[in-house]
């Protein structure tokens, strides 16, 4: 079973056999979002990459615990609640709302697990606790940092060595660090910043540590699939596995660590300066959450993605195909396989773009083999709901508008039709006509079949 996945290992910069710690129960966990804005579409990739990951584990194994975190206290969120004067619970939970609504929309899974950084404030207070005691920690002008020359293998992860992070520090280094590259486990807070009780004094985790906390916590020392974005690598990543290796007194932590590539929009990095930060809800007011949710699965999770209109455009005429493929079908049989050849593709360092390319292909089959179609689409639809994808029926499919369009109405298109259908009746066929051509001016195809009429939007 195991040997049928193999994956990109960031650790060890190779392809490798998955074999899980447990068999019966594999642990993944994934970084998720700082809730201080609306996700963007870089947040987005890791969300859908490892929902697509967590659905093949789950193929295979009887149990996989998937814990995706939030960040629910950082200096962006304490900075954003400021400049909207509301206080940070009241931002925080504002945007873990809406990012749950954007995900839903492009078809993610929930976690097994949501943890919040604010409800694990013990666990981590309990790990800085160890590192001291074990001297890979030091507490300075009423901060806790780690002692990076403490662990002689910093760097492995992102494959620097720490003479080469020394020499490159800025010259401007906070003075209470003994080392420019040591990293904050704990820093006090203001009477007007959130704050909890520690030994140290009244403050707030550094961001690495609340993520190694909820592992230990909720999926334990060690666990088989750590995921994230490239740009997490360095430095979260690398003080996450420094520091809680360090707490193990052990070198297992993270038995895969796995990581998507970055998304650049127009060919240029995403910014708010450069006015180029597109949200999620940006993209849903323009196109359906599927069409996002492919065109950010159509090149492979290591590969970067240039995300331009083109490639939005082009993903809904690569979905639009597919669903026309499936025409009137409900949905698959019961009994359907997933076809090995699409699960081949996803157990080889999760190619997506291959598993595309079958969908394609089926579809293309079941255009020209009209014997065989009913399996065909089976196959595509069981192949197609495996990702997050053809979840709508046809008809659902092709009347979803943009949320901004002027078009007419659904209940107004169905309202034409019937006026259409008793011109028809009557033998008034200038008005027969002249309805179905007012419609397709409005974007709304009519398609008769069998004595019933369907129709559709196209876009």
């Amino acid at each position: 079973m195991t040997n049928k996945l193999k994956f990109y290992n960031t650790l060890s910069a190779k392809r490798e056999d998955f074999k899980p710690l447990d068999s019966s129960c594999v642990t993944m966990y994934v970084c998720g979002p700082t809730v201080y804005d609306f996700a963007h579409i870089g947040n987005a990739r890791p969300i859908v990459v490892f929902d697509v990951l967590y659905r093949l584990l789950q193929h295979y194994f009887p149990k996989v615990l998937y814990a995706r975190n939030i960040t629910d206290i950082d200096d962006k969120i304490i900075n954003a609640s400021k400049d909207n004067n509301e206080p940070v619970e009241t931002l925080a939970n504002r945007y873990i709302t809406t990012f749950q609504e954007d995900m839903k929309q492009l078809n993610v899974l929930p976690p097994s697990i949501e943890p919040k950084a604010t409800e694990n404030i013990e666990p981590m207070i309990d790990m800085i606790s160890r590192l001291l005691k074990n001297e890979n920690a030091y507490i300075s002008d009423q901060h806790v940092l780690f002692d990076v020359t403490s662990m002689p293998e910093y760097g492995k992860l992102s494959k620097r060595s720490l003479e080469e992070m020394i020499a490159g520090a800025r010259v401007e280094v906070a003075k209470y660090k003994h080392n420019p590259s040591d990293f904050i486990l704990w820093k006090p807070s203001s009477e007007s910043q959130p704050g909890w009780d520690s030994p140290w004094g009244r403050g707030r985790p550094g961001w690495h540590i609340e993520c190694s906390a909820m592992i230990f916590k909720h999926l334990g020392k060690v666990i088989d699939i750590h995921g994230g974005g490239m740009d997490l690598v360095f430095p979260h990543h690398e003080n996450e596995l420094a520091q809680s290796t360090c707490v193990n007194q052990s070198h297992d932590y993270v038995r895969h660590w796995m990581h998507n590539g970055y998304i650049t929009v127009n060919d240029e990095k995403m910014s708010k300066s450069l006015g180029n930060f597109l949200t999620v809800r940006d993209m849903l007011q323009q196109y359906p959450g599927e069409v996002v949710r492919l065109a950010l699965l159509t090149a492979h999770y290591r590969k970067p993605i240039n995300w331009t209109e083109d490639l939005l455009q082009q993903t809904q005429i690569t979905l639009d195909k597919l669903y026309r493929s499936l025409a009137a079908d409900e949905g698959p049989a019961h009994d359907a396989e997933i076809p090995s050849e699409f699960l081949d593709a996803l157990g080889n360092d999760l190619n997506t773009p291959k598993a595309i390319q079958y969908l394609q292909k089926v579809a293309n089959v079941i255009n020209t083999d009209s014997e065989n179609r009913k399996e065909n689409v089976d196959k595509l639809r069981v192949a197609g709901n495996f990702i997050g994808l053809l979840e709508h029926t046809p008809n659902e499919w092709f009347k979803w508008v943009t949320k901004d369009a002027e078009n007419i109405s659904d209940s107004d298109v169905e309202e034409l039709i019937e006026k259409r259908n008793h011109a028809r009746k009557t033998k008034n066929f200038e008005v027969s006509d002249t309805i179905r051509a007012d419609l397709k001016a409005k974007g709304v195809v009519l398609e008769d079949s069998e004595g019933k009429t369907t129709w559709r939007r196209v876009r």
